[in-house]
Protein backbone atom coordinates (compact mmCIF):
# COMPACT_ATOMS: atom_id res chain seq x y z
CA UNK A 1 0.00 0.00 0.00
CA UNK A 2 2.28 2.79 -1.14
CA UNK A 3 1.78 6.62 -0.89
CA UNK A 4 4.14 7.72 -3.31
CA UNK A 5 2.12 9.99 -5.13
CA UNK A 6 1.66 13.71 -4.32
CA UNK A 7 -0.72 15.17 -1.83
CA UNK A 8 -3.89 16.82 -2.71
CA UNK A 9 -2.98 20.48 -2.25
CA UNK A 10 -6.16 22.06 -0.78
CA UNK A 11 -7.27 20.87 2.35
CA UNK A 12 -10.87 20.42 3.71
CA UNK A 13 -12.00 22.62 6.52
CA UNK A 14 -13.56 21.65 9.30
CA UNK A 15 -17.37 21.23 9.21
CA UNK A 16 -19.14 23.09 11.42
CA UNK A 17 -20.68 21.58 14.28
CA UNK A 18 -19.43 18.30 13.75
CA UNK A 19 -17.39 16.06 15.87
CA UNK A 20 -16.88 12.20 15.02
CA UNK A 21 -20.09 11.22 17.60
CA UNK A 22 -22.08 14.15 16.28
CA UNK A 23 -23.72 11.41 13.98
CA UNK A 24 -25.22 10.31 17.52
CA UNK A 25 -27.94 12.98 17.33
CA UNK A 26 -29.17 11.96 14.00
CA UNK A 27 -31.35 8.56 13.08
CA UNK A 28 -28.58 5.95 12.75
CA UNK A 29 -30.56 2.97 10.54
CA UNK A 30 -28.91 -0.65 9.87
CA UNK A 31 -27.42 -0.27 13.64
CA UNK A 32 -27.65 -3.36 16.14
CA UNK A 33 -29.22 -3.23 18.86
CA UNK A 34 -27.35 -3.59 22.04
CA UNK A 35 -28.29 -5.46 24.87
CA UNK A 36 -25.74 -3.47 27.59
CA UNK A 37 -24.78 -0.14 27.02
CA UNK A 38 -21.81 -0.44 29.12
CA UNK A 39 -20.55 -3.03 27.48
CA UNK A 40 -20.35 -1.55 23.96
CA UNK A 41 -18.61 1.88 25.83
CA UNK A 42 -16.54 -0.66 27.14
CA UNK A 43 -15.58 -2.14 23.84
CA UNK A 44 -15.88 1.32 22.19
CA UNK A 45 -12.99 2.86 24.46
CA UNK A 46 -10.35 -0.19 24.12
CA UNK A 47 -11.18 0.34 20.23
CA UNK A 48 -10.02 3.89 20.20
CA UNK A 49 -7.12 3.39 22.49
CA UNK A 50 -5.91 0.70 19.61
CA UNK A 51 -3.56 1.67 16.59
CA UNK A 52 -4.61 3.09 13.22
CA UNK A 53 -5.53 0.61 10.68
CA UNK A 54 -4.28 3.16 7.99
CA UNK A 55 -2.04 6.42 7.32
CA UNK A 56 -3.28 10.04 7.14
CA UNK A 57 -0.47 9.88 4.11
CA UNK A 58 -2.11 7.16 2.62
CA UNK A 59 -5.56 8.60 2.37
CA UNK A 60 -4.65 11.48 0.97
CA UNK A 61 -2.60 9.98 -1.15
CA UNK A 62 -5.92 7.84 -2.58
CA UNK A 63 -7.66 11.05 -2.58
CA UNK A 64 -5.27 12.09 -5.57
CA UNK A 65 -5.55 9.14 -7.46
CA UNK A 66 -9.38 9.11 -7.15
CA UNK A 67 -8.74 12.93 -8.57
CA UNK A 68 -6.80 11.41 -11.33
CA UNK A 69 -9.83 8.88 -12.26
CA UNK A 70 -12.15 12.04 -12.24
CA UNK A 71 -9.68 13.90 -15.14
CA UNK A 72 -9.65 10.03 -16.82
CA UNK A 73 -6.12 9.56 -16.34
CA UNK A 74 -6.39 6.42 -14.36
CA UNK A 75 -9.53 3.57 -13.81
CA UNK A 76 -10.87 2.43 -10.52
CA UNK A 77 -10.81 -1.42 -10.10
CA UNK A 78 -12.84 -1.44 -6.49
CA UNK A 79 -13.43 -5.44 -5.63
CA UNK A 80 -13.71 -7.92 -2.99
CA UNK A 81 -15.82 -9.69 -1.06
CA UNK A 82 -19.63 -9.15 -0.17
CA UNK A 83 -19.09 -9.79 3.64
CA UNK A 84 -16.00 -10.86 5.05
CA UNK A 85 -15.84 -13.41 7.49
CA UNK A 86 -13.44 -14.12 10.66
CA UNK A 87 -13.30 -17.71 9.73
CA UNK A 88 -11.55 -16.34 5.88
CA UNK A 89 -8.83 -14.65 7.53
CA UNK A 90 -6.33 -16.88 6.23
CA UNK A 91 -3.55 -17.12 3.92
CA UNK A 92 -4.08 -18.80 0.86
CA UNK A 93 -7.96 -16.62 0.57
CA UNK A 94 -6.42 -13.07 1.01
CA UNK A 95 -3.83 -14.17 -1.74
CA UNK A 96 -6.07 -15.64 -3.91
CA UNK A 97 -8.33 -12.21 -3.06
CA UNK A 98 -5.30 -10.23 -4.12
CA UNK A 99 -4.47 -12.11 -7.32
CA UNK A 100 -7.68 -11.98 -8.97
CA UNK A 101 -7.26 -8.13 -8.25
CA UNK A 102 -3.80 -8.13 -9.31
CA UNK A 103 -4.71 -10.26 -12.79
CA UNK A 104 -7.54 -7.94 -13.47
CA UNK A 105 -6.01 -4.91 -13.08
CA UNK A 106 -2.82 -6.22 -15.64
CA UNK A 107 -5.69 -7.14 -17.92
CA UNK A 108 -7.32 -3.24 -17.96
CA UNK A 109 -3.87 -2.10 -17.44
CA UNK A 110 -2.88 -3.63 -20.68
CA UNK A 111 -6.23 -2.84 -22.45
CA UNK A 112 -6.95 0.76 -21.57
CA UNK A 113 -3.49 1.87 -21.47
CA UNK A 114 -3.95 3.74 -18.30
CA UNK A 115 -2.73 3.52 -14.98
CA UNK A 116 -5.19 1.27 -12.70
CA UNK A 117 -6.09 2.07 -8.98
CA UNK A 118 -6.35 -0.88 -6.64
CA UNK A 119 -9.26 -0.88 -4.01
CA UNK A 120 -9.82 -3.96 -2.27
CA UNK A 121 -13.67 -4.16 -0.66
CA UNK A 122 -11.43 -5.85 2.30
CA UNK A 123 -9.86 -5.90 5.98
CA UNK A 124 -13.42 -4.36 7.70
CA UNK A 125 -16.12 -5.32 5.52
CA UNK A 126 -17.40 -7.36 8.16
CA UNK A 127 -20.65 -5.79 8.19
CA UNK A 128 -24.13 -5.95 5.95
CA UNK A 129 -27.41 -4.35 5.76
CA UNK A 130 -30.39 -6.45 5.81
CA UNK A 131 -33.89 -5.89 4.74
CA UNK A 132 -35.83 -7.00 8.06
CA UNK A 133 -34.46 -6.36 11.81
CA UNK A 134 -35.14 -10.12 12.89
CA UNK A 135 -35.28 -13.35 10.83
CA UNK A 136 -38.13 -16.34 11.90
CA UNK A 137 -37.53 -19.71 11.21
CA UNK A 138 -40.21 -22.39 11.99
CA UNK A 139 -42.09 -20.09 14.16
CA UNK A 140 -38.80 -19.07 16.55
CA UNK A 141 -37.70 -15.22 15.24
CA UNK A 142 -34.16 -14.20 16.63
CA UNK A 143 -32.10 -11.15 15.46
CA UNK A 144 -31.31 -10.80 11.84
CA UNK A 145 -27.08 -11.75 10.79
CA UNK A 146 -25.55 -8.39 10.47
CA UNK A 147 -22.24 -10.21 9.82
CA UNK A 148 -19.32 -10.77 11.80
CA UNK A 149 -18.71 -7.46 13.10
CA UNK A 150 -21.67 -7.70 15.13
CA UNK A 151 -23.50 -11.54 15.07
CA UNK A 152 -22.74 -15.22 14.15
CA UNK A 153 -24.94 -16.30 11.04
CA UNK A 154 -25.62 -19.61 13.48
CA UNK A 155 -29.29 -19.59 14.32
CA UNK A 156 -29.44 -19.41 18.23
CA UNK A 157 -30.34 -16.73 20.35
CA UNK A 158 -26.30 -16.97 21.74
CA UNK A 159 -25.38 -16.32 18.17
CA UNK A 160 -27.70 -13.65 17.08
CA UNK A 161 -26.86 -11.58 20.00
CA UNK A 162 -25.10 -8.68 18.99
CA UNK A 163 -21.79 -8.99 20.61
CA UNK A 164 -19.58 -5.71 21.09
CA UNK A 165 -16.39 -8.03 21.91
CA UNK A 166 -16.69 -8.28 18.15
CA UNK A 167 -15.41 -4.51 17.08
CA UNK A 168 -12.22 -5.69 18.65
CA UNK A 169 -12.19 -8.81 16.84
CA UNK A 170 -12.85 -7.09 13.45
CA UNK A 171 -9.83 -4.84 14.18
CA UNK A 172 -7.70 -7.50 14.85
CA UNK A 173 -8.60 -9.44 11.85
CA UNK A 174 -8.25 -6.07 9.44
CA UNK A 175 -5.29 -5.67 11.10
CA UNK A 176 -3.80 -9.10 10.41
CA UNK A 177 -5.32 -8.52 6.93
CA UNK A 178 -3.69 -5.79 6.06
CA UNK A 179 -0.44 -6.52 7.31
CA UNK A 180 -0.21 -9.80 5.00
CA UNK A 181 -1.04 -7.78 1.83
CA UNK A 182 0.99 -5.08 3.01
CA UNK A 183 3.88 -7.95 3.02
CA UNK A 184 2.94 -9.24 -0.08
CA UNK A 185 3.26 -6.25 -2.41
CA UNK A 186 6.11 -5.05 -0.31
CA UNK A 187 7.97 -8.22 -0.85
CA UNK A 188 7.43 -8.61 -4.33
CA UNK A 189 4.04 -10.32 -4.91
CA UNK A 190 3.23 -8.08 -7.46
CA UNK A 191 6.29 -7.60 -9.31
CA UNK A 192 4.94 -6.95 -13.23
CA UNK A 193 8.25 -9.02 -14.25
CA UNK A 194 6.42 -12.00 -12.94
CA UNK A 195 2.65 -12.32 -12.84
CA UNK A 196 3.03 -15.95 -13.60
CA UNK A 197 3.34 -15.97 -9.66
CA UNK A 198 -0.21 -14.83 -9.57
CA UNK A 199 -1.89 -17.96 -11.37
CA UNK A 200 -4.34 -19.58 -9.34
CA UNK A 201 -3.99 -23.63 -10.14
CA UNK A 202 -7.68 -24.50 -10.88
CA UNK A 203 -8.07 -21.95 -13.84
CA UNK A 204 -5.99 -23.74 -15.56
CA UNK A 205 -8.84 -25.39 -17.39
CA UNK A 206 -10.46 -22.03 -18.14
CA UNK A 207 -11.71 -20.70 -22.05
CA UNK A 208 -9.84 -17.39 -20.96
CA UNK A 209 -6.72 -19.26 -20.18
CA UNK A 210 -5.00 -18.99 -23.06
CA UNK A 211 -5.47 -15.37 -24.00
CA UNK A 212 -4.28 -13.87 -20.63
CA UNK A 213 -1.46 -15.95 -21.15
CA UNK A 214 -1.04 -14.43 -24.40
CA UNK A 215 -1.44 -10.95 -22.43
CA UNK A 216 1.28 -11.86 -19.59
CA UNK A 217 3.44 -12.71 -22.59
CA UNK A 218 3.37 -9.75 -24.71
CA UNK A 219 3.91 -7.28 -21.15
CA UNK A 220 6.72 -9.33 -19.94
CA UNK A 221 8.47 -8.91 -23.80
CA UNK A 222 7.70 -5.34 -23.63
CA UNK A 223 9.12 -4.91 -19.87
CA UNK A 224 12.18 -6.62 -21.17
CA UNK A 225 12.40 -4.77 -23.91
CA UNK A 226 12.44 -1.35 -22.60
CA UNK A 227 14.72 -2.67 -19.84
CA UNK A 228 17.50 -3.99 -22.46
CA UNK A 229 17.41 -0.47 -23.57
CA UNK A 230 16.71 2.08 -20.43
CA UNK A 231 18.09 -0.49 -17.82
CA UNK A 232 15.91 -1.84 -14.79
CA UNK A 233 12.86 0.60 -14.52
CA UNK A 234 11.53 1.47 -10.77
CA UNK A 235 8.31 1.36 -9.83
CA UNK A 236 7.20 -2.89 -11.76
CA UNK A 237 7.89 -3.90 -9.00
CA UNK A 238 5.49 -2.85 -6.44
CA UNK A 239 1.88 -1.55 -7.05
CA UNK A 240 -0.68 1.07 -4.69
CA UNK A 241 -3.05 -0.97 -3.17
CA UNK A 242 -5.88 0.64 -0.83
CA UNK A 243 -8.78 -0.34 0.83
CA UNK A 244 -12.51 -0.04 1.31
CA UNK A 245 -15.84 -1.16 3.03
CA UNK A 246 -18.65 -0.23 4.13
CA UNK A 247 -18.91 2.00 6.75
CA UNK A 248 -22.18 1.09 8.37
CA UNK A 249 -21.64 0.44 11.98
CA UNK A 250 -20.89 3.87 13.47
CA UNK A 251 -19.46 2.91 16.73
CA UNK A 252 -16.70 1.15 15.48
CA UNK A 253 -16.14 4.27 12.89
CA UNK A 254 -16.49 6.61 15.73
CA UNK A 255 -13.95 4.86 17.99
CA UNK A 256 -11.11 4.68 15.05
CA UNK A 257 -11.84 8.27 13.87
CA UNK A 258 -8.70 10.44 14.72
CA UNK A 259 -7.00 13.90 14.48
CA UNK A 260 -3.53 13.28 13.80
CA UNK A 261 -0.17 15.95 13.71
CA UNK A 262 0.72 17.90 10.48
CA UNK A 263 -2.64 17.58 8.86
CA UNK A 264 -5.84 19.78 9.66
CA UNK A 265 -9.29 17.94 10.53
CA UNK A 266 -10.12 14.20 11.27
CA UNK A 267 -9.31 11.00 9.43
CA UNK A 268 -11.41 7.90 9.74
CA UNK A 269 -8.74 5.67 10.06
CA UNK A 270 -10.02 2.23 9.71
CA UNK A 271 -10.18 1.96 6.20
CA UNK A 272 -8.70 4.65 3.41
CA UNK A 273 -11.82 4.68 1.05
CA UNK A 274 -15.57 4.30 3.87
CA UNK A 275 -18.65 4.07 1.42
CA UNK A 276 -22.40 4.74 2.47
CA UNK A 277 -24.65 2.32 1.11
CA UNK A 278 -28.10 2.79 -0.49
CA UNK A 279 -30.38 1.90 2.25
CA UNK A 280 -28.26 4.58 4.83
CA UNK A 281 -27.52 7.43 2.18
CA UNK A 282 -31.01 9.67 3.67
CA UNK A 283 -29.41 13.06 3.68
CA UNK A 284 -30.47 14.07 7.33
CA UNK A 285 -29.50 10.55 8.55
CA UNK A 286 -26.64 9.53 10.78
CA UNK A 287 -23.95 8.34 8.07
CA UNK A 288 -24.29 11.47 5.99
CA UNK A 289 -23.69 13.42 9.07
CA UNK A 290 -20.41 10.98 10.16
CA UNK A 291 -19.77 11.01 6.68
CA UNK A 292 -19.59 14.70 6.20
CA UNK A 293 -16.54 15.58 8.63
CA UNK A 294 -14.15 13.21 7.82
CA UNK A 295 -11.56 13.87 5.07
CA UNK A 296 -11.31 10.57 3.69
CA UNK A 297 -12.31 10.25 0.36
CA UNK A 298 -16.08 8.66 0.33
CA UNK A 299 -18.17 7.34 -1.87
CA UNK A 300 -22.20 6.59 -2.34
CA UNK A 301 -23.92 3.90 -3.45
CA UNK A 302 -26.93 5.18 -5.82
CA UNK A 303 -29.91 3.29 -6.87
CA UNK A 304 -32.58 3.51 -9.44
CA UNK A 305 -34.97 4.95 -7.29
CA UNK A 306 -32.48 8.32 -6.60
CA UNK A 307 -33.67 11.44 -7.95
CA UNK A 308 -31.86 14.34 -8.64
CA UNK A 309 -33.54 16.23 -6.58
CA UNK A 310 -32.28 13.92 -3.73
CA UNK A 311 -29.12 13.62 -5.14
CA UNK A 312 -27.50 17.22 -5.65
CA UNK A 313 -28.46 18.13 -2.04
CA UNK A 314 -25.79 14.95 -1.03
CA UNK A 315 -23.44 16.22 -3.28
CA UNK A 316 -23.68 19.29 -1.81
CA UNK A 317 -23.61 17.77 1.98
CA UNK A 318 -20.47 15.58 1.45
CA UNK A 319 -18.28 17.98 -1.16
CA UNK A 320 -19.28 21.29 -0.10
CA UNK A 321 -15.88 22.90 -1.94
CA UNK A 322 -15.90 20.68 -4.72
CA UNK A 323 -12.43 18.99 -3.72
CA UNK A 324 -10.84 17.09 -6.35
CA UNK A 325 -10.68 13.40 -5.43
CA UNK A 326 -13.10 13.57 -2.54
CA UNK A 327 -16.76 12.16 -3.73
CA UNK A 328 -17.49 9.23 -5.74
CA UNK A 329 -20.99 7.96 -6.60
CA UNK A 330 -21.54 4.45 -7.34
CA UNK A 331 -24.19 3.66 -9.49
CA UNK A 332 -26.18 0.42 -8.89
CA UNK A 333 -28.92 0.31 -10.73
CA UNK A 334 -29.94 -3.01 -12.29
CA UNK A 335 -29.58 -4.05 -15.69
CA UNK A 336 -32.82 -3.47 -16.69
CA UNK A 337 -33.57 -0.05 -14.85
CA UNK A 338 -30.23 1.78 -15.66
CA UNK A 339 -31.12 3.13 -19.02
CA UNK A 340 -34.06 5.04 -16.93
CA UNK A 341 -32.74 6.08 -14.09
CA UNK A 342 -28.62 6.79 -14.54
CA UNK A 343 -29.63 9.53 -17.47
CA UNK A 344 -30.93 11.96 -15.47
CA UNK A 345 -28.48 11.64 -13.08
CA UNK A 346 -25.53 12.31 -15.20
CA UNK A 347 -27.46 15.02 -16.78
CA UNK A 348 -28.28 16.97 -13.50
CA UNK A 349 -24.53 16.88 -12.08
CA UNK A 350 -23.26 17.83 -15.40
CA UNK A 351 -25.34 21.13 -15.87
CA UNK A 352 -24.27 21.79 -12.21
CA UNK A 353 -20.81 21.16 -13.12
CA UNK A 354 -20.10 19.04 -9.58
CA UNK A 355 -16.94 17.23 -9.63
CA UNK A 356 -17.22 13.22 -9.02
CA UNK A 357 -15.87 10.17 -9.96
CA UNK A 358 -18.77 8.24 -11.51
CA UNK A 359 -18.31 4.17 -10.93
CA UNK A 360 -20.44 1.44 -12.04
CA UNK A 361 -21.74 -1.44 -9.66
CA UNK A 362 -23.30 -4.35 -11.75
CA UNK A 363 -23.72 -6.79 -9.06
CA UNK A 364 -26.26 -4.86 -6.59
CA UNK A 365 -29.16 -4.66 -8.60
CA UNK A 366 -28.87 -7.88 -10.66
CA UNK A 367 -29.77 -9.93 -7.24
CA UNK A 368 -32.79 -12.53 -7.78
CA UNK A 369 -33.16 -15.69 -6.45
CA UNK A 370 -33.60 -19.64 -8.41
CA UNK A 371 -36.08 -22.12 -7.99
CA UNK A 372 -33.71 -24.07 -5.92
CA UNK A 373 -33.23 -21.36 -3.35
CA UNK A 374 -29.89 -19.70 -3.79
CA UNK A 375 -29.78 -16.00 -4.16
CA UNK A 376 -27.44 -15.40 -7.21
CA UNK A 377 -26.78 -13.25 -10.39
CA UNK A 378 -26.55 -13.98 -14.02
CA UNK A 379 -23.16 -12.85 -15.98
CA UNK A 380 -25.22 -11.88 -18.95
CA UNK A 381 -27.55 -8.77 -16.41
CA UNK A 382 -23.76 -8.23 -14.94
CA UNK A 383 -22.25 -7.38 -18.74
CA UNK A 384 -25.20 -5.92 -19.46
CA UNK A 385 -25.57 -3.36 -16.73
CA UNK A 386 -21.74 -2.62 -17.16
CA UNK A 387 -22.37 -2.30 -21.55
CA UNK A 388 -25.32 -0.18 -20.48
CA UNK A 389 -23.34 2.21 -18.39
CA UNK A 390 -20.28 2.63 -21.07
CA UNK A 391 -23.12 3.86 -23.58
CA UNK A 392 -25.08 5.97 -21.39
CA UNK A 393 -21.98 8.07 -19.74
CA UNK A 394 -20.43 8.29 -23.44
CA UNK A 395 -23.84 9.64 -24.50
CA UNK A 396 -24.28 12.27 -21.72
CA UNK A 397 -20.62 13.46 -22.08
CA UNK A 398 -19.87 12.50 -19.14
CA UNK A 399 -16.66 9.36 -17.61
CA UNK A 400 -17.01 5.93 -16.45
CA UNK A 401 -14.09 6.10 -14.55
CA UNK A 402 -14.50 2.50 -12.45
CA UNK A 403 -16.09 -0.67 -11.63
CA UNK A 404 -17.11 -1.85 -8.36
CA UNK A 405 -17.25 -5.72 -8.11
CA UNK A 406 -18.15 -8.38 -5.51
CA UNK A 407 -15.38 -11.44 -6.37
CA UNK A 408 -12.99 -13.89 -4.96
CA UNK A 409 -10.24 -15.85 -6.01
CA UNK A 410 -11.67 -19.29 -4.80
CA UNK A 411 -13.41 -21.36 -7.24
CA UNK A 412 -16.88 -20.70 -5.97
CA UNK A 413 -20.47 -21.24 -7.89
CA UNK A 414 -22.61 -18.33 -7.19
CA UNK A 415 -22.99 -16.38 -10.33
CA UNK A 416 -24.73 -18.08 -13.34
CA UNK A 417 -23.18 -18.07 -16.93
CA UNK A 418 -19.81 -16.58 -17.78
CA UNK A 419 -17.62 -18.67 -19.78
CA UNK A 420 -18.46 -22.17 -18.72
CA UNK A 421 -22.82 -21.40 -18.54
CA UNK A 422 -22.51 -22.13 -14.63
CA UNK A 423 -26.51 -22.88 -14.67
CA UNK A 424 -28.78 -23.50 -11.36
CA UNK A 425 -27.31 -26.96 -10.52
CA UNK A 426 -24.11 -25.70 -10.84
CA UNK A 427 -24.93 -23.15 -7.42
CA UNK A 428 -24.96 -26.54 -5.38
CA UNK A 429 -21.71 -27.47 -6.27
CA UNK A 430 -19.49 -24.41 -4.60
CA UNK A 431 -21.90 -21.88 -3.26
CA UNK A 432 -19.97 -20.32 0.11
CA UNK A 433 -21.13 -17.13 0.35
CA UNK A 434 -22.88 -15.75 3.62
CA UNK A 435 -24.82 -12.93 1.74
CA UNK A 436 -24.42 -12.37 -1.70
CA UNK A 437 -23.22 -13.99 -5.07
CA UNK A 438 -19.80 -13.18 -5.60
CA UNK A 439 -17.89 -13.27 -9.32
CA UNK A 440 -15.67 -16.28 -9.23
CA UNK A 441 -11.94 -15.76 -10.60
CA UNK A 442 -12.87 -17.21 -13.91
CA UNK A 443 -15.80 -14.44 -14.64
CA UNK A 444 -14.06 -11.53 -12.73
CA UNK A 445 -10.93 -11.85 -15.37
CA UNK A 446 -13.64 -12.75 -17.79
CA UNK A 447 -15.48 -9.24 -16.96
CA UNK A 448 -12.25 -7.17 -17.13
CA UNK A 449 -11.63 -8.50 -20.53
CA UNK A 450 -15.01 -7.31 -21.81
CA UNK A 451 -14.59 -4.10 -20.44
CA UNK A 452 -11.22 -3.18 -22.18
CA UNK A 453 -13.16 -4.71 -25.30
CA UNK A 454 -16.28 -2.56 -24.51
CA UNK A 455 -13.49 0.81 -24.10
CA UNK A 456 -11.66 0.07 -27.31
CA UNK A 457 -15.69 0.01 -29.03
CA UNK A 458 -15.42 -3.52 -30.27
CA UNK A 459 -18.43 -4.86 -28.45
CA UNK A 460 -22.15 -4.67 -29.77
CA UNK A 461 -23.68 -1.77 -28.00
Amino acid sequence: MSHAMSMPSVPASLPDQWSPASWQQRQALQQPVYEDAGELAQAARELAALPPLVTSWEVLALKQALADAQEGKRFLLQGGDCAESFADCTSPIISNRLKVLLQMSLVLVHGLKKPVLRVGRFAGQYAKPRSTDTETREGVTLPSFRGDLVNSPDFTPEARRADPRRLLQAHANSALTMNFVRALIDGGFADLHHPEYWDLAWVEHSPLAAEYRRMVAAIGDSLRFMETLAGPIAGFSRVDFFTSHEALLLHYEEALTRQVPRHQGWFNLSTHFPWIGMRTAALDGAHVEYFRGIRNPVAVKVGPSVTPDQLLPLIDALNPEDEPGRLTLIHRMGSAAIGRALPPLLEAVRREGRRVLWVADPMHGNTETTSNGYKTRRFDNIRGELDQAFDIHASAGTRLGGVHLELTGENVTECMGGARDLSEVDLERAYKSMVDPRLNYEQSLELAMLIVRKSAGSLPG
